[in-house]
């Protein structure tokens, strides 16, 4: 049986080890989509109807083979009605998590796949987290172990490392949280003849 093609819309390395532990064979292309743009052009929108729109974007963004099964995703959080974007450095990292410390936020992940420019399916999930109320000591060692790398993270934590220790409770997907619904994902793969049924 011929498989399609399959290529990730992604330079995440979340998704990428996610997919890999997975065993699903897949290429990685960046996308080069202007999310401040694209979040800007949609002011007044819902969270989930942002990151529908900007997983769509990226798949759509990446040239991949005819036949291919692009996999574009996206996250937004929202917190009390704020949405939040990534941030360049630890110092706005710390300020982010001080904001979240103590409070429940929502992390809106989106998927599309799309094949020859055409969206065949999207999906989106919502998951609810409460970060402790942490203390001061504990978000300098948190900052100091993580490093840059918390800022690949629009909430500042990677859940599958240290981040994990910043939360009280969570409701949702666990995959999710990292940045792809896995299992749907794995599914629309089968669907679509990217993976064996």
């Amino acid at each position: 049986m011929s498989l399609r093609p399959i290529v990730l819309a992604s330079g995440s390395v979340s998704r990428k080890t996610m997919l890999n532990a997975a065993q699903v064979p897949f290429t990685a292309v960046s996308p080069d989509v202007d999310e401040g743009a694209v979040k800007q052009a949609m002011t007044g929108a819902s969270p989930a109807a942002i990151a529908e729109a900007l997983a769509e974007a990226k798949a759509l963004a990446v040239a991949a083979p005819q036949d291919a099964l692009v996999i574009g995703s996206d996250q937004i959080l929202e917190c009390d009605g704020e949405i939040f974007s990534k941030v360049d450095s630890l110092l706005e990292a710390g300020a982010i998590l001080m904001r979240l410390r103590g409070r429940t936020h929502r992390l809106i992940t989106s998927v599309a796949l799309v094949c020859d420019r055409t969206v065949l399916w999207r999906h989106t999930e919502t998951i609810g987290l409460v970060m402790r109320d942490f203390s001061a000591e504990f978000l300098d060692a948190y900052l100091a172990a993580e490093g840059v790398d918390c800022l690949s993270s629009v909430g500042c934590y990677r859940l599958e490392a240290l981040g994990a220790q910043l939360f009280s409770s969570i409701e949702g997907d666990h995959f999710s949280v990292r940045g792809l619904p896995l299992i749907a994902t794995l599914n629309a793969l089968r669907e679509h003849g990217g993976l064996l049924p």
